[in-house]
């Protein structure tokens, strides 16, 4: 589990954005190193999420989210992650490793 913290730049939480990015990394070696003995390493990226930890920014991100900074226009919850938490557990990605699963309503996409 990292975060869009991973790849995109917070100045005001560049300790965050570092550990993301570190485990984003640590990710793509286990799913290199544990392939060939079976095991799956998947990264689940999450976006704009809320949860306590942003609460207090709630309006901030509101309005960003209502400008268009999120496709989909909402924020995430708990219950996407767990939706692909119970897929991967299920087993609904056997030819897949290394691969990061954005869990961020489209924020990643490149747009103009």
């Amino acid at each position: 589990m990292t975060s869009i913290s991973a790849s995109t730049a917070s100045v005001n939480r560049g300790d965050y954005c570092i550990s993301k990015a570190g485990l984003a990394m640590v990710s793509q070696l286990w799913a290199t190193r544990l392939a060939s003995e079976g095991v799956q390493v998947l990264e689940l990226r999450p976006g704009i999420m809320a949860t306590d930890m942003t609460s207090g920014v709630k309006g901030k991100y509101d309005a960003l989210i209502a400008d268009g900074l999120v496709p989909q226009k909402r924020w995430g919850t708990p219950e996407d992650v767990g939706l692909a938490v119970k897929a991967i557990c299920r087993g609904d990605f056997p030819f897949s490793t290394g691969d990061v699963i954005y869990l961020d309503g489209g924020f990643h996409l490149r747009r103009l």
